[in-house]
């Protein structure tokens, strides 16, 4: 590979890290986008290359979370109490166990899901459904809160201001307003539907958040506890990636480990700005944004390939 060539697929893997770093956080379904953006941009890489590129570049992405959360993470941190250690033990407890929904379905399906689910309909389907889902969740919870606020319906005491609006509102009536209420059986539940992500186009963020919001928990929480499940999901996913890699005899050229070095590094990079902002995002506005992003990219994939067909 010449010096033009590869300053070209250097720019390539930044692209996609950008894609990743985004996309991974957001409700919005990292695969689908990267398998949407290989239909435009293309690496001049050998296809199991690319496919373990796929998956590993979310090891920058996961690396965010370790930096920003390393405090809440750490029981081992000196200015934590005894009673916060526990806590922090019991937290990794939950996402560990959480974690094994996916992974006893996801596990055995990973190759015959990649082989028969990455089209862009499918994924277009996946966006568009979701979103239609977001939509409707925060609809619902926006005219509860309302309801209760208002003295009709039952539901306990809303925290929020007066002058709060509806999507805070939805929030203050939530069971579980801090990680440290979270109960097992939610931590649980949240991980059965983390198991819809593995279908193309769902979103790993998307699945989990929906879940924590059909359970009970605020949007903040949701999202929060949607990060740390990311911690041994992308972790444990980019290992099987790499020993499926290698044990194809596959080994890494030059210009492949400058490709997936600089992938990872802009998807840290990048998911660093993308976890604050949608942590600060939360705290004040719903999914729906989200919802409606889903749905248009959906129909305008669905438009785009049908006219190639």
């Amino acid at each position: 590979m010449n010096l033009a060539v590869s300053l070209t697929e250097i720019l390539k893997a930044a692209l996609f890290g950008l894609v990743e770093g985004i996309t991974e956080w957001l409700p919005i379904s990292s695969t689908g986008h990267m398998l949407l953006l290989d239909q435009f941009v293309t690496l001049d890489v050998s296809r199991d290359f690319w496919d373990m590129f796929l998956v590993v570049i979310q090891l920058g992405a996961i690396l965010a979370v370790c930096v920003l959360f390393f405090h809440q993470l750490n029981p081992f941190s000196g200015t934590k109490s005894a009673e916060e250690k526990r806590g922090t033990w019991r937290l990794w407890a939950q996402i560990v166990v959480a974690c094994l929904p996916a992974a006893i379905v996801g596990i055995p399906l990973d190759d015959w899901m990649e082989e028969h689910l990455s089209s862009p309909f499918v994924i277009a389907a996946a966006l568009i459904v979701y979103g239609i889902i977001f939509i409707v969740i925060e609809t619902r919870r926006a005219q509860k809160a309302q309801a209760v606020a208002a003295g009709v319906g039952q539901g306990r005491h809303m925290a929020a201001a007066p002058d709060a609006s509806p999507s805070e509102l939805a929030d203050a009536d939530a069971r579980v307003t801090s990680i440290e209420e979270l109960d097992w059986k939610t931590a649980i539940g949240i991980g059965i539907f983390q198991v819809l992500s593995i279908v193309p186009g769902t979103s790993r963020s998307g699945s989990t958040i929906i879940g924590g919001l059909l359970l009970g928990c605020s949007r903040t929480v949701a999202a929060e506890f949607t990060f740390y499940l990311a911690v041994p999901v992308m972790f444990g996913a980019s290992g099987l990636r790499l020993v499926k890699f290698f044990l194809k005899g596959n080994t890494f050229a030059m210009d492949e480990t400058v490709i997936l070095l600089v992938g990872c590094v802009v998807a840290f990079v990048v998911s660093l700005i993308a976890i604050r902002f949608l942590m600060s995002f939360v705290k004040k506005h719903d999914f729906k944004p989200f919802g409606w992003y889903r749905i248009i990219l959906g129909v305008a994939v669905i438009v785009y390939f049908a006219l190639l067909a």
